[in-house]
């Protein structure tokens, strides 16, 4: 076993020993700090990252965040409330990590839940995108250095990056519930700063509709040990290049009606999630 694995065994084997009895989670969702998501689901117990190996890898992460360990009628889930954040300092490896400790722990699917800024005319903020692929603007990754051949190839296909069952299935429930289907390539960034008028014109230009800081290497890493993977953006800002500078709100109003589109995004996802758990 390599010293990757290694690693990523000490952290499962710590997570599996907390599991519940009868416990067998195939899906994952992880929610960074959505606590409205998780409260949808009956919770059997939880364990925090502080007290996984190699969980929480920066001052600003190492008491961020936990394991809830939760179920529908139908299935087992793990939850992952708080995700690192690479703006944060978080190296990617790191991130990864995470994603392969789900692989040994049984985990088939990922369903990734993240907020973003929509680049779209015509999206609206307070929706959905449903995320079908995605561009990598973060100049790092998950993969880059030696690889451990137990998890994945060298080579990765990233032409099925987000799993088309599983977008089916989605798109299916967002339309049985008359949600509004925001189709959407994503932008992967590093942040944590705002976007510029011109950054937001080239970020449209090359074809992206929504952007964000966290799933492009957790869906990378997934894709490499083999996890399906399916994402939702929750809008809550306007990057729309030719409206920018003619916004004229102050840093604490944009703040309060980021904070206003964020709940509604989250409602949205709220009155499904455990349907998309049991149905993805």
């Amino acid at each position: 076993m390599t010293e990757q694995s290694e690693k990523i065994k000490l952290s499962s084997d710590i997570i599996r020993s907390r599991f519940p009895k009868r416990f067998k989670p195939e899906i994952c969702i992880i929610s960074g700090n959505l606590h409205e998501i998780a409260k949808e689901f009956k919770q059997l117990g939880e364990l925090n990252y502080s007290d996984i190996p190699r969980f929480t890898e920066t001052e600003n992460t190492k008491s961020a965040g936990k394991i809830i360990f939760a179920k529908t009628k139908k299935r087992d889930v793990l939850i992952l409330m708080g995700r690192p954040q690479y703006f944060d300092g978080t190296d990617m490896r790191s991130i990864g990590h995470r994603i392969y400790v789900l692989k040994f722990l049984g985990i088939k699917k990922i369903l990734s839940i993240d907020e973003t800024a929509h680049l779209n005319p015509r999206f609206s903020c307070g929706e959905i995108a449903l995320i079908y692929d995605h561009i990598n603007l973060m100049g790092d990754n998950p993969l880059i250095g030696k690889n451990d051949e137990t998890l994945g190839i060298r080579f990765p296909d990233m032409s099925n990056a987000y799993d088309k069952g599983m977008y089916k299935n989605i798109y299916k429930v967002f339309q049985e519930n008359m949600i509004r289907i925001n189709e959407s390539v994503y932008l992967g960034i590093t942040g944590p700063e705002s976007e510029t008028e011109a950054e937001a014109r080239f970020y449209r230009e090359i074809g992206t509709d929504v952007l964000g800081y966290s799933i492009v290497p957790e869906n990378i890493t997934a894709v490499h040990c083999g996890i399906e993977f399916g994402a939702i953006g929750l809008i809550s800002r306007e990057l729309v290049a030719d409206k920018m500078s003619e916004d004229n709100r102050n840093q604490k109003q944009r703040e309060k009606d980021q904070s206003q589109y964020f709940t509604s995004s989250v409602k949205r996802v709220k009155g499904i999630i455990t349907e998309l758990a049991d149905r993805i």
